[in-house]
């Protein structure tokens, strides 16, 4: 099998450059800025250092900011396997071959789900309530959010008074930072709070510590956890230090009072009892003592020093420019009404695009949780869909950016959950399929369940293989040989050896009779209409599934070709070549034209669905490419019926839109999808809504905006691919491309006028340029990636 990069590099080299070396694009002001403070939790400004999220409203007299910890959960570790579910697996099957597929979804939903059939949700960790004394009303007011450094403010004026707020969650050194001050010596005052909705105490010391310790109870919300989570589960602590400048400090019984300061820090800490997914006995004091004590002596402008120079180096790897009106001199949430009541803004559409940047930068990196449905930001204790890790879409769409947005270091945290999950998930394995690997199913939480939970539409064992695409992506992007082999390579493994065992051979009447098809099957949460009338979601041989499958086992056959050829794990590889030959192919509609969602050419319940799964190979893999051109028109058909019928409804599917049309090269179609996703997908303070907030559309759209302006998937670096009519003239740099390159350009008039290409060692690669396909040799990078 021809490797990505035997694709890559070919022909005769030329110069890596065509006209000027640079691009245009500048770090520019990236600021969202409002002038008012926010009226509800979903325009309050988002800060985190992974660990830790804040969400900051920016009041004037009282202000909350709300807090997360990113080990915080509901409940406690649990397997939520059905142990004897394995048993009613061929009659399932039977009953789905035979055409009935309401008994199979009976028999499914009362001894196939997992117990419970929900799983555990991420909590709000509780609040920092700030309440203050002000000489009079506030005038010229601000507040900003620099995506640059991570710090958000306030400044506003009282009389003669200006006062200005930082805030900053600091990676290196693990806490939430406020500064309070002002022109005017001793105008500071205010009485500082910690809260929970959880059971807890709070102290205060004459140090001028607040501690809030607690520990999570099931509150009623969720009756299907009691039976299962009726005692307390992770304990937490949230400690403030507060150190003033001049003025006096009077400890209360639970809160602390600063009277006539001239400036204030505020460093907060937080920890849990969470230890690993098996195991909460930690001591949640164990690390924020230490914090604390180390920031304090670092004083504020250090510890501003030190996080300004960890966050910029991240962002500043990426600079972008669409063109439009850079200024800025708008609020964020003014040039986003004007969208939404029709105007086109390229600005708004780059701040977008470095928005989610920035968002996987504060919610996922080494070391921490990945950014789940809300990233590292919840304020209930029953959110929407548990705020859990939803891996049939959602998951993975967070980390679709991580790569080609050269964040590469922040899907870390995923490939940990991959390697827990080889564990939950090869006992799920086991006891409801009887096969050897590993799997995982709709959904995941902190106590990485891998068992069935919700519905019938969770019995979608097919988790496992999309989210190990990920794991070869990473080796793609970054050509790192060791992570191939010692992390990629078993996670990819076990998935394919769970398919392996789960497939079977189509019976004689199937359309795809004697070839491998994988049953249950579903094409994620949809529903089909038989010709009898008869309504289901279950069957066998779903189109996205067999996608799913077909990219696995051919992914790990190239990841092998790399690890040693031949000589590299022969015997699952043999397996695996065996099986592809033997898999059944997807289907384009007689009828149609389009690309078949399921085995059979069966009517859609809701032909404007939500999701696209069926389109998986078009993207997020590279099946379908120009190269296939009868499955790019089905792709583009069964894109324009779902359109057509209301698709792309909620802000992650309008995303994964965006993605589609790139890779169909409609760059104006693809500009339509992102400004529909801004103008009816958009919160006030850029996170997207499902409704209502979900990150995923965030991480989808920051990902589309690059595919519109690079991709690398087809063996080739091809330059402005789907660069839509409204954004004629611009830049970028740092973006990555597959093969470990670096890539900078620029252009005008819709034409690229300048590339840079950059790796580690100076290597051949294949680009398109301006429609012309060249061969040239990158530069030596000294540049972190």
């Amino acid at each position: 099998m021809q490797t990505f990069m035997s694709k890559m590099a070919s022909a005769t080299a030329i110069c890596c450059c065509i006209g000027a070396l640079q691009p245009k694009a500048t770090a520019n002001e990236l600021k969202l800025w409002f002038d008012k403070p926010a009226s509800a939790w979903d325009e309050n400004l988002p800060l985190g250092n992974s660990r830790l999220g804040a969400m900051v409203d920016g009041g004037v007299s009282q202000e909350r900011i709300q807090l997360n910890a990113d080990t915080f959960w509901a409940g406690s570790p649990h397997d939520y396997c059905r142990p004897d579910a394995a048993k009613y697996l061929p009659e399932i099957r039977r009953l789905i071959f035979a055409g009935k597929e309401l008994e199979a979804t009976s028999l499914t939903s009362k001894n196939f789900m997992g117990t419970p059939a929900y799983q555990a949700a991420f909590q709000p960790l509780g609040d920092l309530a700030l309440r203050f004394t002000l000489p009079g009303g506030a005038t010229d007011y601000r507040r900003e959010l620099d995506l640059r450094t991570g710090i958000a403010s306030t400044t506003f004026r009282c009389g003669t008074t200006e006062f200005k707020r930082e805030y900053f969650a600091s990676h290196p050194d693990g806490v939430l930072v406020v500064r309070l001050a002002a022109n005017e010596s001793g105008k500071i005052s205010f009485t500082a709070g910690l809260g929970s909705i959880y059971p807890h105490k709070v102290r205060a010391g004459e140090s001028g510590q607040l501690a809030l310790e607690g520990q999570w109870h099931e509150d009623g919300k969720r009756k299907q956890w009691i039976a299962v989570w009726s005692e307390p589960g992770i304990r937490y602590t949230t400690a403030l230090q507060i150190k003033p400048e001049g003025g006096k400090m009077l400890p209360g019984e639970n809160s602390i009072r600063i009277e006539g300061a001239n400036a204030v820090t505020l460093i907060l800490g937080a920890g849990t009892s969470f230890r690993n997914f098996q195991d909460i006995t930690g001591n949640p004091n164990a690390e924020w003592p230490g914090q604390l004590e180390r920031a304090e002596k670092l004083g504020y402008e250090q510890l501003r020093q030190r996080h300004v120079k960890d966050f910029e180096r991240y962002m500043d790897r990426v600079a972008i420019d669409l063109g439009g009106d850079s200024d800025n001199q708008k609020p964020t949430s003014a040039r986003l009404a004007a969208v939404k009541a029709g105007a086109d803004d390229p600005w708004l559409a780059a701040l977008h695009f470095q928005f989610g940047r920035y968002l996987m930068l504060s919610s996922s990196r080494p070391g921490s949780q990945p950014a789940n449905l809300q990233g590292i930001w919840n304020n209930e204790s029953a959110p929407a869909w548990g705020s859990k890790f939803t891996t049939n879409i959602n998951l993975q769409m967070n980390y679709w950016p991580v790569e080609v947005a050269n964040l590469s270091e922040c899907s870390m945290p995923l490939f940990d959950l991959i390697d827990d999950l080889r564990i939950t998930g090869g006992e799920a394995a086991k006891q409801y399929y009887g096969c050897r690997g590993w799997t995982v199913h709709h959904n995941t939480d902190l106590w990485r369940g891998a068992a069935p939970v919700d519905g019938v539409w969770g019995v979608w064992p097919m988790g496992g293989a999309w989210l190990v695409q990920h794991s070869w992506e990473h080796y793609l992007y970054t050509q790192d040989k060791d992570f191939l082999l010692k992390r990629a390579w078993p996670q990819m493994c076990g998935a394919a050896q769970f398919m392996l065992d789960y497939l079977v051979e189509a019976p004689t009447g199937s359309p795809v009779a004697g070839k491998l098809v994988p049953v249950p099957s579903h094409s994620p949460e949809n529903t089909f209409i038989k010709p009898n009338g008869t309504k289901a979601m279950f069957t066998y041989a779903a189109t996205s599934d067999l996608m799913i499958v077909r990219d696995l086992f051919e992914n790990c056959l190239s990841a092998a070709d790399i690890l040693g050829g031949k000589n590299f794990e022969p015997g699952i590889c043999g397996q695996i070549r065996s099986a592809l030959d033997r898999l059944a192919p997807v289907q384009i509609s007689s009828k149609t034209g389009r690309l078949q969602e399921w085995v059979e050419d069966y009517g859609e319940a809701e032909p404007g669905h939500r999701h696209v799964a069926h389109l998986y190979g078009l993207h997020p893999a590279s099946q379908i490419t120009p190269k296939t051109p009868e499955l790019m028109a089905a792709a583009r058909k069964s894109l324009e019926y779902r359109l057509a019928h209301g698709g792309g409804a909620t802000g992650w599917s309008r995303a994964w839109l965006i993605n589609l049309f790139a890779r169909l090269k409609d760059g104006d179609a693809a500009a339509s999808h992102l400004h529909y996703l801004l103008a009816k997908c958009t919160l006030p303070n850029l996170f997207d809504t499902h409704p209502p907030f979900q990150i995923d559309g965030n991480f989808g759209a920051t990902a589309g905006i690059a595919e519109m302006l690079l991709q690398s998937h087809a063996g080739e670096i091809e330059l402005l691919p789907a660069l839509p009519k409204n954004w004629p003239t611009g830049s970028v740099k740092g973006l990555r491309a597959r093969g470990g390159f670096t890539v900078d350009f620029a252009w005008k008039d819709g034409q690229a006028t300048s590339l840079r290409v950059t790796s580690a060692q100076p290597r051949e690669v294949r680009v398109r340029v301006n429609g012309t396909l060249k061969t040239v040799t990158s530069e030596r990078s000294d540049i972190e990636h």
